[in-house]
């Protein structure tokens, strides 16, 4: 298990135990001006966080963080934030949730001239996802998906 993995499973036990529908959806690490920076991505079903979840959250996982040592004892920026309206889907349990909804696949290549499709995802197993495109059942190869994530409409 690589060190953001550790950090996920002990700050997601953490944060459920919170209860209030918490869920820890991403942990990330940078380097952003000469500063490590320490993501963690929380949503809570099923309205969405507020700056008051991620304080509460924020002083909830610092503890469990001091213990872990995410960066063998180097100084570093927490943050708690909002994983936002189009994140990309990490885990089978996003897709599951989604099922049904549109989303936007995006690839590492074009199929057939096409790079990014839109649609409704029907499923999405260890091999594939499959959408339906304006009627039409579109079956796409996972080793071939950058990202898939909902797609966001502003009318």
């Amino acid at each position: 298990m690589d060190k953001l993995e550790e950090i996920f499973a002990a700050v997601d036990e953490r944060v459920r135990s919170l209860g209030e529908g918490y869920e820890v959806v991403d942990v990330e690490q940078r380097g952003e001006y000469g500063e490590t920076h320490l993501t963690i991505y929380v949503d809570k079903l099923p309205d969405g966080m507020s700056l008051d979840d991620c304080e509460k959250i924020h002083y909830a996982i610092e503890p469990v963080l001091d213990d872990l040592d995410p960066t063998d004892g180097k100084p570093y920026v927490l943050e708690v934030s909002s994983p936002g309206l189009d994140r990309p889907f990490r885990r089978q349990r996003d897709f599951e949730r989604n099922y049904g909804r549109e989303v936007e696949v995006r690839l590492y290549a074009p199929i057939k001239g096409v790079k990014v499709y839109e649609g409704v995802l029907r499923e999405r197993t260890d091999g594939y996802v499959l959408l339906d495109a304006g009627g039409k059942d579109v079956k796409i190869e996972n080793t071939r998906i950058a990202a898939v994530r909902p797609l966001v409409r502003f009318d």
